[in-house]
């Protein structure tokens, strides 16, 4: 399983993760400082927006002209915007970039995901999915807790520059790989053309509800963790994601190997109940030790849930069609984290007291996402 293919894939999924979730932590701080503190909400919610929107089209182009040229696309969205955000100094240039820069997340991450599944053997399809995961959740957790290290002691434009050079060596890795689709297309304006049958694969639909219920939470972490985290007496903003993806790390490569041995659903089911405990803590434990506990919960659930939810989606697929089911269940997780930004901004108005209701909700949510997968194992008698 560990090809220079797989590890160079693993390693680009690093630096690409790094360089726009570096950034997560100083936004809403950067916005406000434009102007713009009433849009917090949309810092998440517009760079999903996009991302979902590309969905349908790099599941597409993936299955179609490659998964290498996808990849290269996104890396190279990132690379660009990143030089951007110190230009585009005004509350609507912001958030014009905001919209931009999530082109990057709809394109790479489901033809990297689609490409690990090319290079992998079946039986070991959940470890590798679980391994790739460790590496994007390193660049999820060295990513925030660098980018406020920058913030602190240089500035906002070399915050920025720094995202940049993240993607450029993502960008890097993923031109020494070796393309894996074996019939592929020109490149053409008519692949762009997208119908109905292109947005959805319905043999998705089971995975993809269950990303939905889990990643509403995510879209509302992302947006609410940085001023939870400074409430309660911490200076680095990063310092939750820190826990939460060293947590994740110690579960992902066991999870993965579970769910080969045992079957995606129970492995998400455990998933789910982790995750309804842990958003209830974070929103009840408003202490700082009780906000790592919260997060190393919330590490542990998102690490058994994430390779088991991959490896079940291509479990599903049809063989010419795995780029449409990975953007199928990739189109659920922008909507879930989008949807969890934009209420949570919305409802929050930069009053902390409101965060715990938000996290209840969340978890309510997550608890929903139980009560469909015990429905959905009933039906389903195979392995995953």
């Amino acid at each position: 399983m560990y090809t220079p293919k797989f590890v160079l894939i693993c390693l680009s999924s690093l630096f690409f993760s790094a360089s726009y979730n570096m950034l997560i932590p100083e936004l809403p701080s950067y916005l406000s400082s434009l102007g713009g503190a009433k849009y917090i909400g949309l810092i998440i919610a517009l760079f999903t927006l996009t991302a979902g929107i590309s969905r349908p089209f790099s599941g597409k182009l993936t299955d179609t002209i490659g998964r290498k040229p996808v990849m290269i696309f996104g890396a190279l969205v990132c690379l660009v915007c990143g030089g951007f955000y110190p230009i585009l100094t005004t509350v609507y240039g912001f958030l014009l970039l905001r919209l931009c820069h999530g082109f990057s997340t709809g394109f790479t991450p489901t033809a990297a995901s689609t490409f690990v599944s090319d290079v992998v053997p079946r039986e070991r399809l959940g470890e590798a999915m679980g391994i790739q995961g460790i590496a994007f959740s390193t660049g999820l957790a060295l990513g925030p807790a660098l980018g406020s290290f920058i913030k602190l002691h240089f500035s906002y434009s070399i915050l920025f520059y720094s995202s940049s050079a993240m993607a450029f060596l993502a960008l890097l890795l993923i031109v020494n790989l070796k393309e894996t689709l074996p019939a592929r297309q020109r490149f053409h304006l008519g692949l762009l053309k997208i119908s109905r049958n292109d947005i959805i694969a319905l043999e998705a639909l089971p995975p993809a509800i269950i990303t939905f219920l889990s990643y509403v939470g995510f879209g509302v972490v992302l947006t609410l963790i940085p001023d939870w985290t400074e409430s309660v007496g911490f200076v680095n903003k990063g310092v939750f994601f820190i826990v939460f993806t060293i947590s994740s790390l110690l579960v992902r490569f066991i999870a993965g190997r579970l769910s080969d041995r045992y079957g995606r659903i129970k492995v998400i089911a455990v998933g789910l109940a982790l995750l309804f405990i842990a958003l209830v803590l974070i929103g009840f434990l408003n202490t700082r030790s009780g906000l790592l506990i919260g997060a190393s919960i919330y590490g542990l659930a998102m690490g058994v849930i994430s390779p088991a939810i991959n490896a079940w989606t291509i479990d599903l697929s049809l063989p010419e069609q795995k780029g449409k089911a990975m953007a199928t269940m990739y189109i659920a997780l922008e909507a879930g984290i989008g949807f969890g930004a934009l209420c949570s901004g919305w409802y929050y108005q930069e009053t902390i007291s409101r965060i715990p209701l938000i996290m209840y909700c969340c978890a309510g949510l997550a608890f929903t996402g139980i009560g469909y997968i015990v429905m959905v194992k009933r039906n389903i008698t195979t392995k995953y």
